[in-house]
């Protein structure tokens, strides 16, 4: 009888610590339902002069991942050709997470220039951890897989995404700032959000919108200092459905205007008339 008890209190414990884990991910999601699909037309700065160079899609739906439910969701860009004349960009992202905004998964596949690289992110909460494996892949040289394990909540670039569009706003000034642990295929590095107020944006769809200003910064090792990798400019609603996106590239700089949305959960508050 005492080593029943024993076992079930093993069992009870090692439950307690996989459910922490996750608990310290997990929030409350107000901003999107199943079904939602967003399009946007692409832009890319050439010599000074904006460019349409293609459009890219965001969807979300109900799936399942590893036997439970889940939101699956995928990013998608496509050239039109005008761009690969200078720079070819094709990236696909794909990331699951769980009904309560917990990070499960996460693959991006990207074509920029002449390279193709393949990020994943597989995350596991047991052991009262966050605990990652990550895989790297560029071009035709072999993968590499490495492992890390935080006490602190970790995301990845699309699931950072979607869990910040549940953020309450309510009281934010301009200069708030959020940090986060971010994990790619090559580890985890630091970033943070910071909200830089409001201003009114018109989309692709000639409807203009009350907007949210937020800018993403990574650190960078090599430079030993935080960059700017994107700014977001999303409604000022309960949906924060991004309508404009910059994106400080590499090898320049990028644009995305929103063109359609539908599916949306909550009604569109922040259209200006």
């Amino acid at each position: 009888m005492k080593r029943i008890k024993n076992w079930l209190l093993t069992a009870f414990t090692l439950c307690l610590l996989a459910t922490s884990a996750q608990a310290q991910c997990a929030s409350e999601n107000t901003a999107f339902k199943s079904g939602e699909y967003l399009s946007y037309n692409l832009y890319f700065n050439w010599k000074f002069v904006w460019v349409k160079v293609g459009s890219a899609a965001m969807s979300t739906v109900s799936s399942y991942y590893k036997g439970n439910q889940a939101f699956k969701c995928s990013l998608q860009t496509k050239g039109n050709g005008k761009l690969d004349n200078f720079f070819v960009m094709r990236d696909t992202l794909l990331g699951y997470i769980s009904t309560q905004m917990v990070p499960l998964y996460f693959r991006k596949g990207a074509t920029e220039g002449k390279h193709y690289t393949v990020d994943e992110v597989i995350y596991d909460y047991s052991g009262g951890k966050c605990n990652l494996r990550m895989y790297r892949k560029k071009d035709k040289e072999q993968g590499k897989w490495v492992s890390d394990s935080k006490t602190s909540c970790v995301v990845d670039m699309l699931n950072l995404f979607v869990k910040a569009r549940s953020y309450n706003n309510s009281g934010w000034k301009p200069g708030w700032k959020q940090n986060v642990d971010v994990a790619d295929g090559d580890g985890v590095g630091k970033g943070y959000l910071e909200y830089k107020g409001k201003e009114t944006v018109k989309g692709d769809n000639n409807v203009k919108y009350r907007c949210l200003k937020l800018s993403y910064y990574e650190y960078k090792k090599k430079k030993g200092k935080y960059k700017e990798l994107a700014v977001f400019y999303v409604t000022d609603d309960a949906n924060h459905i991004p309508v404009r996106i910059d994106f400080n590239l590499n090898f320049g700089s990028a644009k995305a205007y929103v063109t359609g949305m539908r599916g949306t959960r909550s009604p569109i508050t922040s259209r200006v008339n």
